[in-house]
């Protein structure tokens, strides 16, 4: 069984229109305009057991809605969705025990405590026995390198020190799900990076299954082989990163080191210039003649060195997003 199976899940949210001013506002005490806002429409698809994969989209795409739904935060309109084997917005005792939620933008501790006093109070919401707690505070707080933190005030930290500390504290009951939504917004470069591979290293050698949204495509790119976008409520593409790249582009990049200087007007009959400083230069030539052109320029050309790449995923990513690519 999938630790996470969802089937034509929908949720639609209700809003009311007003009219603005005095006379707005007077008629909409007798009569409102109600509007149907969907979220996510009909979305499907399963997560096995140890898998960890990222859910993309743009701002209001749906992404934090079906984690909430998941999470069993939101209740849905329509569908069904398991996570372990439980409908999750029947809220289940023993499924809360196997699940934990990371929202980037959501504190869950208490911010004029420490996140020691936060950690005990966890300890026992969740039943977690004196020895697993003790051995779990020890391993957690040695991978995040935290354990100076755990007496200061939590309002008292940087926001990269936060998140190590919301990490902890959805970690101390040994989840076997778990939901990272946008866990490494507003951190510095450094701080991203520590915290992309305490989730890579927690997902391999836990087996952890993790549905992770973000829009920094540098976590999905190290944490993630298989993503999932959702554009408009709607799944747009559901399979492994690298096939995303490989089946929405249709252009491959010619990155030329030559022995003397070529200028741009040389390489303009081998595809498009999108760099050249004279000892080198980057080509955009089409997927499918990208061999036959770099086999032309290595005859005509004083070349000392030649590499064929792929377009960057978040290219792709956000072309599909700016409606440019055919989903």
């Amino acid at each position: 069984m999938p630790a996470i199976e969802v089937q034509r899940l929908s949720k639609t949210y209700t809003a009311y229109a007003k009219d603005p001013g005095l006379a707005g506002a007077l008629r909409a005490l007798f009569s409102r305009r109600r509007i149907e806002i969907p979220a996510v429409r009909e979305i499907s698809f399963s997560i096995e057991e140890g898998e960890l994969v990222g859910l993309l989209g743009p701002n209001g795409a749906g992404k934090t809605t079906a984690l909430k739904m998941l999470s069993g935060i939101l209740h849905p309109t329509s569908g069904r969705a398991t996570v372990l084997g439980y409908a999750p917005w029947e809220r289940c005792p023993d499924l809360l025990r196997q699940i934990a939620i990371v929202m980037g933008q959501k504190n869950q501790l208490w911010w004029d405590l420490p996140p020691s006093e936060s950690f005990r109070m966890l300890k026992e919401i969740y039943g977690v026995s004196t020895a697993d707690y003790q051995r779990r505070m020890k391993e957690l707080t040695e991978l995040l390198e935290i354990g100076p933190l755990l007496n200061i005030q939590v309002r008292k930290m940087s926001l990269g020190e936060r998140m190590k500390c919301e990490l902890v504290a959805a970690l101390l009951h040994a989840p076997r799900v778990l939901f990272l939504d946008e866990p490494t917004i507003g951190l510095d470069v450094v701080a991203q990076k520590r915290t992309r591979e305490f989730i890579r290293a927690y997902n391999r050698d836990q087996r952890v299954t993790i549905l992770l949204t973000s829009h920094y495509m540098q976590d999905v790119q190290e944490l993630c082989n298989r993503v999932i976008i959702i554009d408009h409520g709607e799944i747009v593409f559901d399979d492994a990163l690298a096939l995303l790249v490989e089946r929405y582009s249709d252009t491959r990049r010619l990155q030329l080191v030559f022995e003397r200087e070529v200028d741009a007007e040389t390489l303009a009959p081998f595809g498009r210039c999108l760099a050249c400083d004279g000892l080198r230069a980057t080509l955009e030539v089409p997927r499918s003649q990208s061999a036959r052109r770099a086999a032309e320029i290595l005859t005509r050309l004083p070349v000392a060195d030649i590499t064929i790449e792929g377009p960057e995923a978040e290219e792709v990513v956000r072309e599909i997003f700016a409606g440019r690519a055919a989903v």
